[in-house]
């Protein structure tokens, strides 16, 4: 299994950012999906999670400013990230987890100018 993370970039504060982390080989019919976050000397944190069922989870830090959605049929999770922050900045990363296995991709990273 593969995950590609992919949307970062620079934004102003305030602005919005879509990232997009497509899954590819054998995966498990059920798992979740999620995101993390890394900044500078920091432990990688949860930002928000999403089941294959679609229920969400998310880090109280991003509540009401980031969505976390899913396409099943093409195994991609999207995360809309609204009204960024300076503090947002960081490498997001996507994970998978289903029963058996946990994956990782690789992190795109995430700037917010002041």
């Amino acid at each position: 299994v593969q995950l590609q993370a992919s949307g970062g970039g620079l934004v102003q504060t305030g602005g919005s950012l879509r990232l997009s982390c497509a899954a590819s080989g054998s995966i498990a019919r059920i798992n979740t999906m999620s995101w993390y976050r890394q900044a500078p000397g920091n432990q990688r944190e949860f930002i928000a999670a999403i089941t294959s069922g679609s229920t969400t989870n998310y880090a109280d830090s991003v509540k009401g400013r980031f969505t976390i959605s899913r396409d099943n049929a093409k195994n991609t999770i999207y995360l809309q990230m609204n009204s960024l922050k300076p503090e947002d900045t960081a490498v997001y990363y996507c994970r998978l987890i289903t029963p058996t296995n946990n994956y990782w991709g690789q992190g795109t990273q995430v700037t917010v100018s002041s």
